[in-house]
């Protein structure tokens, strides 16, 4: 397949052009949630990014597998080996089971993402729903000799491995640079031979509410275990890109890379890693721990402490495109209102296209040459920004240029005589497929529908009032035509929907 795609590799540190490894399908993987709270903008980032990517993987004509997993046990407080699991702490506190506050706030993320416009994965498998699997992996490691056994947990080795592969190579650390940073961390964690070592399975404490039987003890899986063992049940020992955010590439992807390896020997889980950015506030990273975080209810809605006034779903999405996915991207009131204004001129360039036809009686130019060329330029900007690396906001920056002559056709549509009509269907279209089918962008209504039924009624009334008895029954019969009735009371005029 010919394209011009090339994609940052982690893995590389370089820009690589992206070759599948079984062309046309392509297998993505990426870093989902974990459901113990409602998740925030800065988890937001992530999922929209790499929804463009699989669109326009899709617009190039691969076949897309694209995973995107639950986290629903295993990940204790502060991402480590020691602690409470985050979602049975919830439970706990709130006094129920712990699938019950995984399912609440599962559902409150779908949710969330759908109103930013992300297509849903075409897997999203659970870590309690793949026990077996990380169970039947823990087993090959020991078998490998990458992991040992500690009064009924099981950890990963991570000296033993770095002497056969290289700990590290993802983020770009250095063992012994590690080691020298976390002497002094075995305290309380004697199970563990060496610091670095890291949990597959923990033996549960009788107050820990969600265990399994395994053959080692009656415990759950370790944090970093789901994604190796899911990624591989559904895209293979080997597969094309994984994906997440620069947070998790220490320890989280580090350590997916390394348990891959230990289990098969061969492979390091993806052949490209892509990593987005932080979003910050103030320039700090938009985290939990810190407080700063802007929940996506008061973002939609109004009430988070760092904002004026709420954004509407398709607004936080153009803000996020704004930015190429590895640039850090600060939130504040001026950047969202800008966003606001961008997204709506794209909006407006929509509803501009249909307009755009030359005008009957005109005659087309003999020579177009010059203008279509113009226009398929403008149009091939937009893409070559989305093939170096998707870098949207350069992608969004040609639309602007590509809109800019679209509204200077419909200031003038004679000026359309000056390209050919092959041309302007071929801009237009594209123009179309990158605002809606590759970046996402729909149009949002903007007006509360309450609202305006009550203006209409007021106009109603003011009619009756005059005797312009025609303009009642254009009222009514419009109002009829949307399924509402105008009843006149003696208490006024009231509507009701039509049983019709």
């Amino acid at each position: 397949m010919q394209h011009a795609l090339s994609l940052y590799n982690t893995l590389t540190r370089r820009k690589e052009a992206f070759e599948p490894l079984h062309s046309p399908f392509v297998g993505v993987y990426l870093c989902g949630p974990t459901v113990y709270n409602d998740a925030h903008l800065g988890n937001a980032r992530g999922p929209v990014v790499f929804d463009v990517l699989v669109r326009y993987l899709r617009h190039l004509g691969y076949t897309v597998r694209y995973v995107r997993n639950i986290t629903d046990v295993g990940h204790l407080e502060n991402d480590a080996d020691e602690g409470e699991d985050k979602i049975s702490k919830r439970a706990r506190a709130a006094q129920l089971e712990p699938m019950q506050v995984a399912e609440y706030y599962a559902n409150r993320y779908h949710n969330h993402m759908e109103a930013l416009g992300c297509l849903p994965p075409d897997i999203e498998p659970r870590a309690s729903g793949h026990i077996t699997e990380q169970i039947g992996m823990i087993e090959e490691i020991i078998a490998n000799g990458f992991a040992y056994e500690a009064n009924g947990s099981v950890y990963f080795d991570v000296p033993r491995y770095n002497e056969q592969h290289s700990y590290g190579k993802l983020s770009n650390r250095n063992i012994e640079e590690l080691l020298a940073g976390t002497r002094d961390n075995l305290a309380g964690q004697d199970e563990k031979r060496s610091p670095l070592d890291f949990a597959l399975w923990k033996k549960a404490s009788e107050s820990h509410l969600m265990r399994w039987p395994s053959p080692w003890s009656e415990g759950f899986p370790g944090w970093h275990l789901e994604c190796s063992a899911m990624s591989r049940k559904y895209l293979g020992q080997t597969f094309d890109i994984h994906g997440g955010g620069l947070d998790l590439m220490f320890p989280h992807h580090e350590c997916e890379i390394a348990q891959s390896q230990a289990s098969h020997s061969h492979s390091d889980e993806a052949r490209v890693w892509m990593h987005n950015n932080m979003i910050t506030v103030n320039g700090q990273k938009m985290s939990k721990s810190l407080g700063n975080f802007i929940t996506f209810n008061d973002l939609f809605k109004g009430g988070a402490a760092a904002l004026s006034q709420p954004y509407s779903p398709m607004t936080v999405r153009f803000f996020l495109l704004q930015a190429q996915y590895r640039s850090p991207i600060d939130v504040s009131d001026d950047a969202l209102q800008a966003a606001r204004k961008g997204y709506r001129k794209l909006m407006n360039g929509l509803r501009l296209l249909d307009k755009l036809q030359l005008p009957e009686g005109t005659e087309r130019a003999a020579d177009t040459e010059k203008t279509d060329a113009e226009l398929r330029k403008l149009v091939a900007d937009c893409f070559a920004g989305l093939n170096d690396d998707l870098n949207t906001a350069r992608a969004v920056a040609s639309l602007f240029n590509l809109l800019r002559k679209f509204n200077g056709f419909g200031a003038n549509l004679a000026t359309l005589a000056n390209v050919s009509e092959a041309a302007l269907a071929e801009a237009i279209g594209a123009y179309r497929s990158l605002v809606t089918d590759i970046l996402g962008l729909v149009d949002e209504p903007r007006a509360n529908a309450e609202d305006l039924l009550s203006l209409t009624l007021a106009f109603y009334q003011e009619a009756k009032a005059t005797k312009s008895y025609d303009k009642v029954d254009q009222i009514r019969a419009a109002l009829k035509e949307q399924g509402i009735v105008v009843k006149d009371t003696k208490a006024g005029v009231d509507w009701a929907y039509s049983e019709e």
